[in-house]
């Protein structure tokens, strides 16, 4: 709980030092289930992680949410975007290029649900210069970026 209380104090800093400037939060998928083929359900645990990021993000001021077309990054989403009234919009995992044009036309902040092997893509296009790596068993990754002139990262971990 102490965690999660100096993360939304973190949040709020990050928010107002940006001024008018969007905030991104970038989240890998929830774990997914071992059966499914390409494109597998969530776990019970990967449920159970995308109900505490709803329960993290839910005083966030976020306007928009993107997903990519795959169901773990959408159900991933889909308590976030029930929770704060937001319907998510689909962007294939590998067009980098029309998510970054979608972020940099917002006004307010947005949640992009992602996968381990693009969100370093992402990271990078948005103005970032660390590399960004995502074991394939780190599902509890949060990374905030401010945007504008000189954009900001912040690395955390949510827990389950």
């Amino acid at each position: 709980m102490k965690a999660l209380a100096l993360f939304l104090l973190l949040f709020v800093s990050v928010s107002m030092a940006s001024a008018a400037q969007p905030v991104v939060v970038i989240v890998r998928h929830a774990e997914k289930a071992t059966n499914g083929g390409t494109d597998p359900d969530l776990s019970s645990a990967g449920r159970a992680r995308a109900d505490a990021l709803a329960r993290i993000l839910k005083d966030s001021r976020i306007t928009a949410i993107f997903t990519s077309e795959f169901k773990r990054t959408q159900e991933t989403a889909a308590p976030t975007a029930t929770s704060i009234g937001v319907t998510a919009t689909v962007v294939p995992a590998k067009d980098t290029a029309a998510l970054v044009a979608k972020l940099h036309q917002l006004s307010g902040n947005a949640l992009i649900v992602a996968h381990g092997d693009t969100i370093p893509n992402i990271i990078k296009a948005l103005g970032i210069n660390s590399p960004i790596n995502i074991p394939d068993e780190d599902y509890s990754q949060l990374l905030i970026v401010t945007l504008g002139d000189k954009p900001q990262l912040f690395r955390l971990h949510y827990p389950l």
